[in-house]
């Protein structure tokens, strides 16, 4: 089993930054994908950005890149997701997912954190 327990989202204007933490237990979790997913109201969940499974590197996705920075320490078993530049439409609830099966981050992950809430506006 995993448990995910995400923090530090908020209310932050446009052009501002927050940073998101996931903390995990149950397992080691280096070895494994893990990322994050969000899911704006009345959208689907979708993909963000994430570690592909044995080190495989970061992926993003396009509406993030430049903007966004995925980081893991593995010793902690901590995850963050530091975001700038943020846009109204990056208004979500952000969620921490871990895959133990598949080799990137998707919105099929096995094991989801509870989710925490960012909402960008003026």
């Amino acid at each position: 089993q995993v448990q995910l327990v995400e923090s530090g989202g908020g209310l932050v204007q446009p052009g501002g930054s927050l940073r998101l933490s996931c903390a995990a237990s149950g397992r080691t979790l280096s070895t494994y994908a893990m990322g994050w997913v969000r899911q704006a109201p009345g959208k689907e969940r979708e993909f963000v950005a994430g570690f592909m499974r044995y080190g495989g590197g970061t992926q993003y996705a396009e509406s993030v890149k430049e903007r966004f920075t995925i980081s893991r320490d593995n010793a902690k078993n901590t995850l963050h997701l530091q975001m700038n530049s943020l846009k109204p439409e990056d208004t979500a609830v952000y969620y921490c997912a871990v895959d133990t099966v598949r080799e990137t981050i998707t919105t099929y992950a096995n094991y989801w954190g509870q989710g925490t809430q960012v909402t960008v506006s003026s």
